[in-house]
């Protein structure tokens, strides 16, 4: 990579940096996923700041095209965040029916209770 690419991925990682802690400031992002995504720049900083690190990864993994491990990494990352969300979903679900349940007995009881 160019100079002017690591230049604009070291800005391009500053930027995530700050637009997560303004959501995290303004309670838009829980802070559990904030540290996600800072964690996930702060692994990706290496490659700004030296230029021949993806291609010795990629030669270490046996890759020939130095982005396609970029892409790989990414993909992986992604898989596994769609997973940890379709968990938290999940769970979010089973809370919900829970409450509605709930929700739905506490209105039968008022319902009864109104009725003597």
């Amino acid at each position: 990579m160019s100079t002017r690419a690591h230049i604009l991925t070291a800005i391009a990682g500053v930027v995530m940096t700050l637009f997560i802690l303004r959501l995290v400031g303004r309670q838009q992002l829980r802070s559990k996923y904030a540290l996600l995504w800072l964690t996930i720049g702060v692994l990706a900083l290496p490659l700004a700041l030296w230029p021949n690190l993806l291609v010795e990864v990629s030669d270490w993994f046996g890759v020939a095209y130095a982005p396609t491990t970029f892409l790989l990494f990414a993909i992986a990352f992604l898989l596994l965040i769609v997973i940890h969300l379709s968990r938290e979903l999940s769970q979010v679900e089973t809370n919900l029916r829970s409450v509605a349940e709930d929700l739905a007995v506490l209105r039968a009881s008022v319902e009864t209770e109104n009725r003597r």
